[in-house]
């Protein structure tokens, strides 16, 4: 329910009972001792959980030997904590130990080596190493069917994680008919108010949401925030969230007057519940800064980003992928600001965490490379922004497939680079194969197309072939009024850049 200030002195006296009454050197105390580091995990509280796993940990082998069921658990409970705080390298051997001492102790065919094959694999999607989760999630999934039967909660779970790893690759198509097959059961099995019917309506509202299919995704989102609020009451952690993510969809639609007060009490509850200091409030900070960024209210923005920043700093260290993410928001606001000399720094640091915390190859290093190449264009470094361009673009296909939202917004960053270099002819085809990828995997009135129908026109002009600009602006128009409205700045931006035009060609 998310009463920690209830739940912790609680577990105390459990963990001190036990002590007293069976020895400290008891599987009992071993069991409290997890207990108490669990809540203390879903506090983000970790420098505290982290002793009391290792404790339980060591107390487990001691008693019951090296191969035993609670010892193969013990590994996975700190594999899941060195993984929540992006300590793969870590987490990695103990979730390949558990898995191995499951294995030999219950066999190849039992429930708990199917959880432990998801841990693997959910660590592997976190790492970016989709080709080595995507088969280890697919053998959870048939191992729990075949275990416990086609409408069990753990097969909606194991859907869930395999859409998620889709929903990373951008196989939005395969993910999408799994996230609703998950939905399904958790209704059947678990009625329609339940928490995990909520999680399965967000995570289908995040698909349609990255898929810009906003009209599907809002009455999921205020679902699940009503499911929430009934089970949880209206001061509850997953209350916040699903307040975020309200907010976080309000906002990139451009719906702003409506995402800014959810966010604002999405803020104020977490710190009520969590403390002024928690990662989770720190992103609510960032979320906020982001929404007052694009609004152009950078004073509102900055301080607010400098503070998620140290937050999470404090809380996670100073070498952790949350703290990246939060150097990549201050430099990309110091970036739209024109204070690139500040934007610069914070760049590279990011780049060069993520290099050493997720491996050279990771997505992540590719947004960091488009970050960074986007600083140069900015500032006419054109010779600079081209490698870091293509680079991204390599990871991009090398990673997620050659056909990916992500890799059709690298050709358009590297088509819009030439543009501006005054290399058309190598600025064409990149759009046209951007366009062309996007009406494949989006449909052909995403917004995303509207916009690289934008590019492309934009290009014509500034060949001077005016009649088929025309024509490219008016579909995109079109269909960024459709689908995003005439009042969001996309579509603003896109009336513009065709009145523009026509007042040139009347003149």
């Amino acid at each position: 329910m998310g009463r920690y200030d209830q739940a912790e002195p609680l577990s105390h006296q459990a963990l001190e009972m036990r002590k007293q009454l069976l020895g400290e050197n008891h599987p009992d105390v071993a069991t409290s001792l997890n207990n108490l580091a669990f809540l203390y995990k879903s506090m983000e509280r970790y420098d505290q959980a982290e002793p009391l796993f290792q404790q339980a940990f060591e107390l487990f082998k001691q008693l019951l030997g090296q191969e035993h069921p609670h010892v193969a658990t013990s590994l996975n409970n700190l594999a899941f904590l060195y993984n929540s705080m992006g300590r793969y390298d870590q987490a990695e051997p103990l979730y390949q130990q558990a898995l191995e001492i499951r294995k030999q102790l219950l066999g190849h065919h039992h429930p708990d080596v199917a959880t432990s094959l998801n841990n693997l694999a959910g660590l592997y999607n976190s790492m970016g190493r989709y080709d080595q989760a995507e088969p280890l999630f697919q053998q959870a999934f048939e191992l729990f069917k075949q275990l416990l039967g086609q409408e069990h909660p753990h097969v909606a779970t194991s859907l869930n994680n395999l859409a998620a790893l889709y929903y990373n690759q951008g196989r939005y198509d395969q993910a999408e008919p799994l996230y609703q097959q998950a939905l399904e059961i958790r209704k059947q099995r678990l009625g329609e108010n339940h928490p995990d019917v909520a999680t399965s309506l967000n995570n289908l509202a995040a698909l349609y949401k990255s898929m810009e299919r906003y009209d599907q995704a809002e009455p999921l989102l205020v679902q699940a925030l009503e499911i929430r609020k009934q089970l949880l009451g209206h001061d509850h952690p997953h209350v916040a969230t699903s307040l975020n993510n309200l907010a976080f969809l309000y906002d990139e639609m451009g719906r702003y007057d409506q995402a800014e007060p959810l966010y604002h009490q999405a803020l104020e509850m977490r710190k009520q519940l969590l403390g002024e200091n928690h990662p989770d409030v720190a992103t609510s900070l960032n979320n906020l800064a982001f929404l007052y960024k694009s609004m152009g209210r950078y004073d509102q923005a900055e301080p607010l980003y400098q503070q998620a920043l140290e937050m999470i700093k404090q809380l996670l260290g100073h070498h952790h992928p949350d703290v990246a993410t939060s150097l990549n928001g201050l430099a990309n606001l110091y970036d739209e600001m024109g204070r690139y000399d500040q934007a610069e720094p914070l760049y590279q640091q990011a780049l060069e965490m993520r290099k050493q915390l997720l491996g050279h190859h990771h997505p992540d290093v590719a947004s960091s490379f488009n970050n960074l190449a986007l600083l140069y264009y900015n500032q006419g470094r054109y010779d600079e922004a081209e490698p870091l361009y293509q680079q991204a673009l390599e990871l991009y296909k090398q990673r997620l497939a050659h056909h990916h939202p992500l890799v059709a917004t690298s050709l358009n960053n590297l088509a819009l680079l030439y543009s501006s270099m005054g290399r058309y002819d190598e600025a064409e085809p990149l759009y046209q194969q951007a366009l062309e990828m996007e009406k494949q995997l989006l449909g052909h009135d995403h917004p995303h197309v509207g916009t690289s129908l934008n590019n492309l026109a934009e290009l014509y002009r500034y060949q001077g072939r005016y009649d088929q600009a025309e024509h490219l602006y008016q579909q995109a128009l079109d269909i960024l009024e459709h689908r995003l409205g005439s009042n969001h700045p996309n579509t603003v931006t896109c009336r513009e850049n065709l009145e523009s035009l026509r007042n040139d060609l009347s003149q």
